[in-house]
């Protein structure tokens, strides 16, 4: 396995000295602790220590990436540009992520794999960990499963409607744990958000908002229903749901969950509408295909949608307020739109080779916070760009695979 590298680490270098001082100054917090008593002896344990992990200074962004018709899988550490062996999983149709663990979805149940690297989020600072990368085993459910999770719970949504629910924290010791049955059926994922369970209950026509307690107890909810729903996304401002008119938006704020919509503002086709969401980690600029032909860019802070009409789409995504939309179209290009003006930007030469259209086992984009990454399976490669300065490609990662799944963890 090669490694290609074409790029220097000013950025990076110098974006890990700001988070050291950021990291130093947030955790020096609990030193000016005025609860502690005075003369106490400092922590052996730091705070944001977690066992078996090394906290850095720099985000610890991985890639995990899938071979669906041979079975191989591969993280790729992109602090070393190493690629790491994980267990074969055979069939694999989809692959979604929590940002440490990796989900693929296979004809026997979905497996996890612990890519050993998150980030854990106290609103004024954060703390990033690294820790040993290790197969999980298999989740006992059928496929085209639907998993959704936060700090401490995973959630597994069955094609019944039936959803079982893991302790996270377990996960994290490398075992699968027990799971138990939320009561109810519901028509599409159980989302954990805010030490809840939020889930849409109905006919799959016309449901209904429901929020669960972690017992599985329900509670007070606005009343909000989501025509047709399909789409989700959890973001710093609420959890969005793609309907047939719009999007849902659901928040909580002091333990009460509240709902508002964010229409379209004109009539969209159904083959045009927003059903599968895309964004940075942490931003509140959501992105999904418009049709064959354009990207819808939901902007959640201001409650607006933008439509900006591209080339034949076959991935998009942003970094969010101030970047440009990324769209990777049939030409096997990348292109740079200002979501402003709808204006193209920029583009780069053909990363893939006649890439085939939206779908699950095609190439994707993943962004973090300086570099998108593209796959290119027919290629056996791993593109990463400089969104910042002109899509330039920064690195290649010649691989032994076919990457036909990726996502990015770390984050």
């Amino acid at each position: 396995m090669a490694l290609t590298l074409r790029t220097n680490t000013t950025t990076r270098a110098s974006t890990a000295l700001v988070l050291t001082a950021l990291l130093a100054a947030g955790c020096a917090q609990g030193a000016d602790d005025k609860s502690a008593p005075a003369g106490s002896p400092p922590s052996a344990t730091p705070h944001g220590y977690v066992e078996g992990a090394k906290e850095s200074a720099e985000q610890q962004s991985r890639l995990l990436l899938g071979d669906p018709g041979s079975g191989d899988t591969r993280v790729l550490d992109l602090i070393t540009g190493e690629a790491h062996t994980t267990a074969d999983v055979a069939g694999a149709t989809r692959l979604a992520s929590d940002g440490r663990f990796g989900y693929f979805d296979t004809p026997r149940g979905t497996h996890v794999v612990d890519t050993g690297a998150w980030t854990v989020d106290h609103g004024d600072h954060v703390h990033y960990y690294r820790a040993a990368i290790r197969d999980v085993g298999d989740l006992p459910v059928g496929p085209r499963a639907e998993v959704r999770s936060d700090a401490t719970v995973t959630a597994v949504t069955g094609r019944d409607g039936r959803t079982r629910l893991y302790d996270r924290t377990e996960l994290e010791h490398g075992e699968v744990p027990s799971a138990r049955t939320l009561a109810g059926v519901h028509s599409g994922p159980v989302v954990p958000y805010e030490e809840h369970l939020l889930a849409l209950t109905g006919d799959g026509r016309s449901t209904k908002l429901t929020v669960y307690d972690r017992e599985g107890g329900r509670v007070a909810a606005p009343d909000a229903e989501c025509e047709e729903p399909r789409g989700d996304a959890v973001t710093r401002r609420g959890l969005v749901l793609g309907c047939a008119d719009g999007a849902l938006l659901v928040s909580a704020a002091d333990g009460a969950f509240t709902a508002e919509r964010i229409p379209y503002g004109e009539e969209v086709p159904a083959k045009e509408r927003a059903t599968a969401f895309r964004h940075r980690a942490g931003s509140d600029t959501l992105t999904a295909p418009a049709g064959d032909r354009a990207v819808w860019v939901l902007d959640v802070t201001d409650r607006t949608w933008k439509r900006v009409e591209t080339g034949p789409v076959v991935a998009a995504n942003t970094a969010g307020e101030g970047s440009a939309l990324l769209v990777l179209e049939t030409d096997g290009a990348l292109h740079g739109y200002d979501i402003a003006t709808g204006r193209e930007t920029s583009t780069t030469e053909p990363l893939t080779a006649a890439p085939r259209k939206t779908g699950a086992g095609g190439p994707v984009i993943e962004v973090d916070r300086s570099r998108a990454y593209v796959n290119d399976p027919a290629g056996k490669r791993v593109y990463e760009v400089d969104y910042n300065d002109g899509l330039r490609i920064a690195r290649t990662f010649d691989l032994d695979i076919e990457p036909r799944l990726m996502t990015e963890t770390g984050r």
